[in-house]
C-alpha cells in the first residue's frame, strides 16, 4: 500500500518562510492530484491548495501570490513552500494525494499525518 509522510513544519517568525513536503511511498505507477489543507484551531478545515496531473494549479485567495504547490513526480513527492508568513497561517497542515497504482486506472487517494505550522508575530 501507499503511505504518506509529512515533514516541514514548524514555528517560524511572521515574514519568514517554511517549506512542507509530502512524500509517497510504495507501489506507485504514476501521480495523480494533491491538496494541501489546514485547520486552525476553532475553524474548519479549509483547501490552501491543489495540484494536478498536468502541473494546473489552484489556491485559496488567502494564500494566493505567497504559497506555491508543486510535485517532484521521480519522488512522489508533493510540496507546500509557504512564504511571507503571515499568523493567521498558523494551522496544522495536511496533505491528501491521489495516485494510479496500475496502468489500468486502479487508484490510491490517502491522507498524510499532518505538520503543524506557527506563526509568531
Amino acid at each position: 500500500q501507499v503511505q504518506l509522510v509529512e515533514s516541514g513544519g514548524g514555528l517560524v517568525q511572521a515574514g519568514g518562510s517554511l517549506r512542507l513536503s509530502c512524500a509517497a511511498s510504495g507501489r506507485i505507477f504514476k501521480f495523480n492530484t494533491a491538496d494541501w489543507y489546514r485547520q486552525a484551531p476553532g475553524k474548519q478545515r479549509e483547501l490552501v491548495a491543489a495540484i494536478g496531473y498536468d502541473g494546473s494549479t489552484h489556491y485559496a485567495d488567502a494564500v494566493k501570490g505567497r504559497f506555491t504547490i508543486s510535485v517532484d513526480t521521480a519522488k512522489n513527492t508533493v510540496y507546500l513552500q509557504m512564504n511571507s508568513l503571515k499568523p493567521e497561517d498558523t494551522a496544522v497542515y495536511n496533505c491528501n494525494a491521489e495516485f494510479m497504482m496500475a496502468s489500468d486506472g486502479e487508484t490510491w487517494n490517502g491522507w498524510g499525518q499532518g505538520t503543524q505550522v506557527t506563526v509568531s508575530s
